[in-house]
């Protein structure tokens, strides 16, 4: 497939209410996407990239810059591409998984849709809907949350994941566990907040029968993981760790966890968070599908990914209401506490791009001839 230019759309849309987590507060998610263009069909790619680098190294405007000088001249320099040779052909880039993968769905989108083929079917999805759960962001008092915890369960959501950080931990957990009893499926998300000397205060969360702790301390520190995993009674899930299949073989075979998140911005695409998805099967190993406040593209693809055999646990695949009062496709939509996988080609769904065009901050496009 030979791809003739890239629209660079760099978009901001206000979120519901503000969503906070250890690393900050947001008010509204600034996005970059990809628009790629090909003789046979245009592809939609997001980049998951926060404003700042605060979640991890990668930022919207260092995407940016890097899909536009470094990747696309990649593409450029081959006469034709496949989304499974992107990831080969970026490769002497080093990092920017985010900005990657960005690149590799949009090319995966117009490749599926030339082929009238739904990425769920391409990527062997087993289900035509998938369980979804909720992220709730820290509060300011505990009676807020369990008010917000109390309305997400109205609207039907199978799963709910707490924020924590030192100093909001045990007492908000307690509080959600009392009011909403054992069978609440219930877990918690450090966002590496912790230190393995925090082991004494997070077993303190073992009584309250969750369903795991999520990334409680620093990326690189894998082997803490597998120390603090030793040390308490939740079961431990690597979320910023797992940048690969690699990383994922490893810190499964040192106890670092026994439950992976797969978010296929942070590892390089969903190319590669398939291969996630089968190392972890392989080894009879629970996966579940991260968020990073995805529009209905990004969302479209988390969804298909979820549908995969091994994606056993809900995942962060809320509705597009739960952080957006207008998305820039049409809104995914809770039913009976699950989401529809599209069945359409390619990602499945269309950008309503009068809705796009109220929330682009700026445009820039690429003609991949000029980059020869």
């Amino acid at each position: 497939m030979k791809i003739t230019g890239c629209e660079l759309r760099r978009v901001r849309l206000p979120l519901v209410e503000p969503f906070r987590t250890s690393f900050g507060t947001a008010h509204a998610r600034e996005l970059l996407l990809l628009r790629m263009d090909t003789p046979d069909a245009e592809g939609w790619g997001e980049c998951v990239a926060m404003s700042d680098p605060l979640y991890s190294a990668e930022y919207c405007d260092g995407a940016e810059h890097v899909v536009k000088h470094f990747l696309l001249p990649r593409l450029a320099a081959v006469p034709e591409v496949s989304a499974a040779h992107v990831a080969p052909l970026l490769a002497p880039v080093k990092d920017h998984r985010m900005a990657k993968a960005a690149v590799e769905m949009a090319v995966l989108d117009a490749e599926l849709r030339a082929a009238g083929m739904p990425l769920a079917r391409y990527l062997g999805a087993v289900h035509d809907r998938v369980p979804a759960g909720v992220s709730v962001g820290i509060m300011d008092s505990t009676d807020r949350l369990l008010d917000a915890v109390a309305g997400y369960l109205d609207a039907g959501y199978l799963r709910v994941k707490l924020k924590i950080q030192p100093g909001w931990d045990v007492e908000p957990v307690r509080a959600v566990r009392e009011r909403f009893g054992d069978e609440l499926l219930l877990q918690v998300d450090a966002n590496t907040a912790y230190a393995v000397a925090d082991a004494p205060r997070l077993a303190q969360l073992d009584p309250f029968g969750l369903l795991l702790i999520e990334q409680p301390l620093a990326e690189d520190d894998v082997r803490g993981h597998a120390e603090l995993a030793r040390r308490i009674r939740t079961p431990v899930c690597l979320d910023e760790s797992i940048t690969s299949a690699r990383a994922a073989a490893d810190a499964l075979a040192i106890g670092a966890c026994s439950i992976v998140n797969i978010k296929p911005g942070r590892v390089g695409g969903y190319l590669e968070a398939r291969r996630i998805h089968d190392v972890c099967a392989a080894m009879g190993v629970p996966v579940w599908c991260g968020g990073m406040l995805e529009t209905g593209i990004g969302r479209a693809a988390n969804v298909a990914l979820a549908a995969l055999p091994g994606f056993v646990l809900p995942g962060d695949t809320s509705a597009s209401a739960r952080y957006y009062a207008q998305d820039i496709t049409a809104p995914f939509v809770l039913s009976d506490g699950h989401l529809r996988v599209p069945d359409a080609p390619g990602l499945g769904v269309e950008v309503q791009l009068d809705v796009l065009e109220e929330v682009t901050v700026s445009r820039e496009y690429v003609s991949l001839e000029s980059l020869h």
